[in-house]
């Protein structure tokens, strides 16, 4: 299995910047794709960015230009760099990673970091 440890969130002014960390343990080596995901008080999931295996990027448009998703070398660590936030950024901000165990393709997700945005 595989276990995803959120940190780094916390409460930031508007334009400021953060750094989120999402720390994987477990059998690592099986995992392919991760993701961050985050969820705003009474609105649904959503994605903000996305690495594949291949180090594809995907972005939400709300976060273009702003966030940048990346992970270390060993794949233990995914991070996620949030530059120029706005007031429409907070929210809980989860992790996700997709893994094979016996040729079962399975997802993980962490318990979430808070992050609130001051205007």
């Amino acid at each position: 299995q595989v276990q995803l440890v959120e940190s780094g969130g916390g409460l930031v002014q508007a334009g400021g910047s953060l750094r989120l960390s999402c720390t994987a343990s477990g059998i690592i080596a099986s995992i392919s794709d991760m993701a961050w995901y985050r969820q705003a008080p009474g609105k649904q999931r959503e994605l903000v960015a996305s690495l594949s295996s291949g180090g594809s990027t995907n972005y939400a448009d709300s976060v273009k230009g702003r966030f940048t998703i990346s992970r270390d070398n060993a794949k233990t660590t995914l991070y996620l760099q949030m530059n120029s936030l706005k007031p429409d950024d907070p929210a809980v901000y989860c992790c996700n990673a997709h893994f094979v165990l016996a040729a079962v393709s399975l997802t993980s997700w962490g318990q979430g970091t808070q992050v609130p945005v001051s205007s």
